[in-house]
């Protein structure tokens, strides 16, 4: 089986709702992890950036894609 770039690791929300889904999404590759939101027909990633500026990075999620 293919191992997945992009992994969902929370997911909140509903697309019935205005507020949309909010998703984490983890990066298996660079370990970086995403905040990603849609709403209607409206959609936006970005890198969660830490206090030192850096993106956030999850070096045990690199060789690991079985987050769920």
């Amino acid at each position: 089986m293919k191992k997945e770039r992009f992994v969902v690791i929370l997911k909140e929300g509903s697309s019935f709702k205005e507020e949309g889904v909010r998703q984490l999404l983890k990066d298996t590759e660079t370990g970086v992890t995403y905040l990603a939101w849609s709403a209607g027909y409206g959609a936006a990633i970005t890198p969660l950036i830490g206090p030192d500026g850096k993106p956030l990075m999850d070096s045990l999620c690199l060789n690991d894609a079985e987050i769920e």
